[in-house]
């Protein structure tokens, strides 16, 4: 089936869906206040070494310093020996050429490497080692073959630096390929004549924005057309297609409707979907995704599906649709990390093997490198999605200020009672001559009525008034306490 890509500029942030039968399956977004860094190469200025960590801090001018392991200097990756202590290679103050290979997420800094790589339409350059690799997406033999051969003759044995060839490579000629090359070897003089003068910190290559990046990353075969709704941009990108995906161009459509483009294509209600916790499924059942700082765990639900035979049959229909549907969100919602997905319990092994041979199917979509295990002794499927980038949760929406991101808040009830442990505990620090509680109307009003008899009684066991002043501006946890 064809794909379609859609792109939405406005002059804070850049999104892109990718659309496939009419249904959003991946969300891009960038903002201009905060672009990604993954493949931003810097000279950096190592603060701190960690033995005990084997890993050294090192401030490359971001917000938070930096992590760079010891199996990420390419020293020890070149090598094939084990990795010498990082207190041995390194030392602090030392200026170092680094690359970004994960984002900062959460409280966590950015991941950094030693070794470089420099990303171009169809290939990617080595310029430390000596190595060809072929995309293992590009299946054909024969053609694997020739395109070893075109690079044998465009890249002479004695000169540095090896290639990964991608997988839009696939029937390239050796025209586009050599275009490739000296594209991605200007860059590389380019980065290597600023590391030269630069003052660490600095910022010596700047990956593609999320725009370019759809040109030159996004495109497949499938792809039948990039629809932009900015007449500057779409002028930008043709001329940026013209010269380095000239395949890409064709592609490329200006939408000039009234309507809002993402509108038009549901994009806007699917992006309020994928930040909800539930989502329907089409027989009535339903799945629950949770996010956490550890992992995220989906649990399928029968719901209002009854089915049609028996309960078995249901239960693996519901599986079956769940299972297609979660490979949709993961891509969607870009979850990452560790990934737990509690399916229905079955019985049937015939129908456990059918379950899992559907998710694997419907994963084989997703570009992001992945691993899935069977079922587990407890029913569960155990996964991995590998997470460079934040989760659209994560750069949409932030805590809570009201529980903490803890998703629930403590009843009226509940803070009553804390109030009560508090004032008492202030009558027997401070002499004051009355207390006033500050609170939101709903605990205020439970003082005024059910707890009223409390209230009065802590008034006499402490022998001084307390009044009471409703809040409408404070959440239910909140509250103060008045010395008079």
């Amino acid at each position: 089936m064809p794909e379609e890509i859609l792109i939405n500029f406005t002059p804070q942030e850049t999104r892109v869906a990718v659309m496939h039968q009419g249904a959003a399956q991946e969300l891009h977004i960038e903002r201009n206040a905060s672009r990604g860094l993954v493949g931003n190469v810097y000279i950096g200025r190592i603060c701190r070494i960690l033995p005990g960590m084997q890993s050294a801090f090192i401030d490359v001018g971001l917000e938070r310093t930096a992590f760079l392991h010891v199996a990420d200097i390419w020293e020890t990756r070149q090598s094939g020996e084990p990795p010498r202590p990082i207190e041995r290679m390194l030392f602090e103050g030392q200026s170092i050429l680094v690359q970004v290979i994960k984002d900062p997420i959460g409280t966590k800094g950015a991941r950094l490497s030693t070794q470089i790589s420099v990303a171009g339409r169809m290939l990617v350059y080595l310029p430390q080692e000596k190595h060809i690799g072929i995309s293992q997406r590009i299946e054909n033999e024969a053609e694997r073959e020739s395109l070893r051969e075109k690079l044998g003759r465009l890249v002479p044995a004695d000169e540095p630096g090896g290639f990964i060839v991608r997988t839009m490579a696939e029937n390239a000629t050796e025209a586009e390929l050599a275009n490739d090359i000296e594209y991605l070897r200007k860059i590389w003089r380019d980065i290597q004549v600023q590391a030269k003068t630069a003052a660490p910190p600095a910022l010596l290559y700047q990956e593609l924005s999320l725009a370019q990046r759809v040109l030159r990353d996004f495109v497949n075969p499938e792809t039948a057309r990039i629809v932009i709704d900015s007449r500057e941009n779409f002028q930008k990108l043709t001329t940026f297609a013209a010269e380095y995906t000239p395949t890409v161009a064709p592609l490329l459509f200006h939408y000039t409707g009234e309507r809002p483009l993402f509108d038009l294509h549901g994009v806007e209600d699917e992006i309020q979907r994928a930040l909800a916790r539930r989502v329907e499924l089409k027989s009535g059942g339903y799945l629950i995704i949770d996010q956490t700082e550890a992992m995220t765990t989906i649990d399928v639900n029968t719901g209002g599906f009854v089915g049609v035979r028996n309960f078995d049959d249901t239960i693996f229909k519901t599986n079956l649709e769940a299972a297609q549907t979660i490979a949709r969100q993961l891509r969607l919602r870009n979850l990452g990390g560790i990934i737990i997905v509690d399916f229905i319990d079955m019985e049937n092994e015939d129908h456990k093997s059918a379950v899992l041979a559907e998710f694997n199917k419907a994963l084989a979509r997703d570009h992001t490198r992945l691993t899935v295990n069977g079922f587990t002794a407890l029913g569960l499927v155990e996964m991995t999605r590998k997470r460079t980038r934040e989760s659209l949760a994560h750069v949409l929406c932030e805590e809570c200020p009201t529980c903490g991101g803890r998703g629930e808040v403590k009843t009226a009830r509940t803070v009553c009672y804390e109030i009560l442990r508090e004032l008492l505990r202030e009558a027997r620090q401070f002499n004051a001559r009355e207390y006033r509680v500050l609170g939101c109307p709903s605990v205020i009003d439970l003082f005024l009525d059910e707890e009223s008899q409390n209230l009065a009684m802590l008034s006499d066991f402490i022998g001084k008034p307390i009044s009471l002043q409703a809040e409408p501006s404070y959440a239910q946890e909140q509250y103060d306490i008045v010395l008079m």
